[in-house]
């Protein structure tokens, strides 16, 4: 009855999380369809607490308050006796079986301060070092859920996170503005005659605002190449999920060149489509070569690196692997299954509301 009781509980808090995930991320959410389901609920897990600390911190209350308050509910985890939070429950499995370093966890947060903050950031090295944080910090962790030690392969991860972060800045350069935030380097900025502040007050696409952006997508694009190596190097059954996370992305940031890099008027996003032809290409990644694998850490991920370089699986095994492209075509199915009863219930609730009056 006990052990009973402890399933269902997981259950439900699988559940939570999965609900989480599907809330909250769009591509991360598509791309975890193709991850197996020994990884996809502790990375599931793992998304929800980061999603709830990013809604706490950048709420209506106390900031202060609020990052306290998760440094003790981390506390609480890394003593194995989470709060009751459902999220928090979740994490502690995760961070005992996987031995998630707690440094890498309040890197994050340190992120998200920042973020509510509302910093602005003098170089590109501080726009990384935010990254770093926000980002590059999940990446390593998603590595370690994988069973990768390797200090080599987790330099990767931090430069995908990194990479997909420059690439949601790159997006969302209106949105962020309207909020009075700023992520672009001033000094790419100023070089381009334009002004933080002024860009923040009166958010207004430019030319050479578009120079601005299409240089940290460059920036991006080079990360993605360096992470390449790293995901040729995933257990096999990994690679697909994280393949396509990395094209997701990516492809967001392809539309925004194609929009001449204008990310005010509109924000850019991949549809549910665009998403099915990049899965095409998932096969490329057992076949690629890896020439920037053995490249040093950015200088602003390295203590990521250096804080996951801890302790082994509670098993004391790495997480198993399968052979190249297992069950490959049944992810890619069920994604696929998914996307279109997405479209056919957005087509659906389209004519209703029409109907109805929105609300």
């Amino acid at each position: 009855m006990q052990t009973s009781t402890i399933e269902s509980s997981r259950a439900s808090q699988a559940a939570h999380c999965r609900k989480q995930l599907k809330n909250g991320s769009r591509s991360f959410h598509a791309a975890a369809f193709l991850l197996p389901a020994r990884y996809r609920e502790p990375a599931s897990a793992l998304y929800a607490f980061c999603r709830m600390a990013d809604d706490l911190i950048d709420g209506p209350g106390d900031t202060d308050r609020a990052l306290e308050q998760l440094h003790c509910r981390l506390d609480s985890v890394y003593r194995g006796e989470p709060q009751d939070y459902v999220c928090d429950r979740a994490l502690t499995e995760v961070v005992q079986r996987h031995r998630i370093p707690r440094e890498l966890l309040d890197a994050l947060l340190d992120g998200f301060h920042w973020d509510a903050e509302e910093r602005h950031y003098a170089d590109l090295s501080e726009v990384l070092a935010y990254s770093a944080r926000v980002a590059g910090s999940v990446g390593v962790m998603m590595a370690l859920l994988m069973g990768v030690r390797d200090p080599r392969m987790l330099a990767r991860a931090a430069d995908l996170g990194v990479a997909m972060q420059l690439t949601n800045i790159a997006r969302d350069v209106g949105e962020d503005a309207s909020l009075g935030r700023v992520y672009l380097p001033a000094e790419w900025l100023r070089e381009a005659g334009l002004e933080p502040e002024d860009l923040a007050r009166q958010p207004a696409f430019s030319p050479a605002l578009g120079t601005v952006i299409a240089r940290l997508l460059a920036v991006a694009d080079s990360l993605y190449a360096r992470a390449d190596s790293g995901l040729a190097r995933l257990p096999a059954s990994c690679r697909p999920a994280m393949y396509a996370a990395r094209r997701f992305y990516a492809g967001i940031g392809g539309v925004v060149a194609a929009r001449e890099f204008d990310s005010i008027s509109a924000r850019a996003v991949v549809p549910g489509r665009g998403k099915l032809r990049i899965l095409f290409g998932i096969p490329r990644i057992f076949l690629m070569s890896a020439p920037q694998m053995d490249a040093p850490p950015l200088a602003e991920t390295a203590f990521l690196i250096d804080a996951a370089q801890v302790g082994e699986f509670a098993d004391g095994q790495p997480a198993s692997t399968v052979k190249a492209g297992e069950n490959g075509i049944v992810w890619v199915l069920e994604l696929f299954e998914e996307l279109h009863r997405r479209d056919t219930e957005n087509a659906e609730l389209v004519p209703a509301m029409k109907r109805g009056g929105a609300s």
